[in-house]
């Protein structure tokens, strides 16, 4: 099966156009539908249908596999491109906005000074892109962070076998503005604020989704969507008073107009993990110990 025919498939079944697939894949729709036939002709099956565009039972069972498939070769290339580079060190870390602490920087100097040839490179990426990256080989280690009740781990990721390895916990903070009533509380419980007005920043700040999960109630309806990594332009919204924000203590501390109140319940923590795939060698390795402080799992 030709991988180059299997993602123009893959194209197709998500945009839901020939059209709109070529445009993505910077073709053009006559080449797409000659993909999509080739392909079909090869597997003696029809996968989608034309008018309108949608998948047949062969199709949706092909997309299943489609996508574990495409990362496993990504995940294969990448790793035979950098065994046959120029034999520098390199280290591709990935993480989240809030994952990425004093902390980790301080480990990656430590790195550096037991690596001294080591070219790293750091993305800052969202929540979700991080462990797709890593499971396509585009990183070596990555970083994420979210809500969880104390010494309970975050969600598993849902792209590729990754490992998860717990970095760091803390406590959480509702972010508000200075002048909003509850300014002054010494602790605020989540299903108290499932009416307020919140902004949705599901990268920079405690996701909305999760905040129901957690709460077990609805609301958390978002005012506003915030889009960004930056957390100061997130807190400049909370300051001018479009939503409240939950956030680790760590970052929310000590910008003008805003105020932090400890969240008391539920008991939720702010939880840094390390991803990783089945293989971690070389400085990945060195630096996984360096952030969980294992040096026997990773030494």
């Amino acid at each position: 099966m030709d991988p180059h025919l299997l993602r123009t498939f893959v194209s197709v079944a998500r945009c839901g156009s020939f059209a709109e697939a070529a445009h993505e894949l910077g073709s053009t729709p006559s080449a797409v539908s000659r993909h999509i036939a080739t392909l079909e002709a090869d597997l003696c099956a029809p996968l989608l249908t034309r008018q309108p565009v949608t998948l047949t039972p062969a199709g949706a069972r092909l997309l299943e596999h489609a996508g574990p498939l495409l990362v496993r070769l990504d995940a294969a290339r990448a790793e035979v491109e950098r065994l046959a580079g120029s034999g520098a060190a390199r280290l591709a870390l990935g993480a989240s906005p809030l994952a990425l602490t004093p902390r980790i920087a301080a480990a990656l100097e430590e790195l550096r000074g037991t690596h001294p040839g080591v070219r790293i490179t750091v993305r800052i990426l969202g929540r979700q892109e991080v462990p797709a990256a890593l499971a396509r080989g585009a990183l070596d280690l990555g970083l994420v962070d979210g809500p969880a009740a104390p010494a309970d781990p975050l969600p598993p990721p849902a792209a590729g076998a990754l490992t998860a390895a717990g970095v760091a916990e803390g406590p959480l903070v509702v972010a508000l503005p200075a002048g909003h009533p509850l300014a002054r509380r010494l602790g605020l419980r989540l299903t108290d604020l499932a009416d307020s007005r919140w902004l949705d920043a599901p990268d920079t700040a405690m996701p909305l989704v999760r905040l129901r999960a957690l709460a077990r109630t609805g609301g958390f309806r978002a005012a506003l969507t915030y889009q960004g990594t930056e957390v100061r332009g997130l807190l400049a919204l909370v300051a001018a008073g479009h939503g409240l924000a939950l956030l680790p203590h760590t970052a929310a501390e000590g910008v003008p107009g805003t105020a932090t109140v400890p969240l008391i319940a539920p008991r939720l923590t702010h939880r840094t993990e390390l991803l990783h795939g089945p293989a971690v060698d070389g400085p990945a390795r060195s630096l996984a110990a360096l952030v969980t402080g294992d040096p026997h799992r990773y030494g």
